[in-house]
């Protein structure tokens, strides 16, 4: 298992991605000329990148034993 800080760090990288990953669509969609496959690609990885930052916040909390 990784340290803390460095799934934080990684985190926070992804979120980073996922950020710039909806300006992208958002200026993509703007576009009414725009390329809608493009933008269901971008989408796709954006919610990948969102399913990533999930499972590793997951990794970061303590197993409890109820």
């Amino acid at each position: 298992m990784r340290p803390t800080g460095e799934i934080s760090e990684k985190i926070n990288i992804l979120k980073t991605q996922h950020r710039i990953l909806d300006d992208k669509i958002v200026a993509l969609e703007a576009d009414p000329a725009s390329d809608q496959l493009k933008i269901q690609r971008l989408k796709r990885q954006k919610l990948l990148l969102r399913d990533e930052v999930s499972r590793l916040q997951t990794n970061l909390l303590p197993d409890i034993i109820a």
